[in-house]
């Protein structure tokens, strides 16, 4: 009698180990030259890709500008990637930064930086550059990219799961890349 009341939660366990896991299929890619990594993410209407990039040459950067070198110091100690994300659906897609989070191996969850509380603190400091950041939200058409810096403050080299959604169809998406890496401090 035992038996026969935990039959179906037994069938209803075997059931649900045996069901495929859906993980997001992430490409990791190490450029040869440099060393640098990025990872990419590619689910249906849609692929986001986050690259390294060192300390070194965002600084580079916004010192090319003339920008004041505790914006540049602020901005290098920053964990930085150029984050490309393509619409390939027949529909608008959409997301919001603010809604993105870096989860070190330590469980404590980091938000991304939006480009709009980068901008007010540069205009604080009487810098009114707005250029480099991916956007904080955008939709835009089938077939159609974005592309910016997206910044996670986190020492060079730390490791996290970049957890992201988006919208597509009028529905959230939600996915994870594990093990994504800051750059490092210095070229390898």
């Amino acid at each position: 009698m035992r038996l026969t009341r935990r039959l179906p939660i037994l069938l209803w366990l075997l059931l649900l180990i045996s069901l495929p896991v859906m993980a997001d299929e992430v490409q990791q890619y190490r450029d040869p030259d440099t060393g640098l990594m990025s990872w990419r993410v590619q689910q249906p209407g849609f692929s986001l890709q986050l690259v390294q990039v060192l300390p070194d040459y965002v600084a580079a950067i916004y010192s090319s500008r003339g920008l004041p070198p505790e914006l540049i110091e602020r901005m290098r100690a920053q964990c930085v990637f150029g984050t490309i994300l393509t619409n390939d659906s027949d529909a608008t897609l959409s997301y919001r930064v603010a809604d993105w989070r870096a989860v070190t191996p330590d469980g404590v969850t980091h938000p991304f930086r939006a480009k709009s509380t980068w901008v007010a603190e540069w205009a604080a400091m009487g810098v009114g550059f707005r250029w480099s950041m991916l956007a904080d939200e955008q939709s835009f058409a089938p077939g159609d990219w974005m592309q910016g810096f997206t910044t996670v403050e986190l020492a060079p080299d730390s490791e996290f799961d970049f957890v992201f959604s988006v919208e597509l169809k009028d529905e959230r998406q939600d996915g994870r890349m594990a093990k994504v890496r800051c750059a490092p401090a210095q070229p390898l």
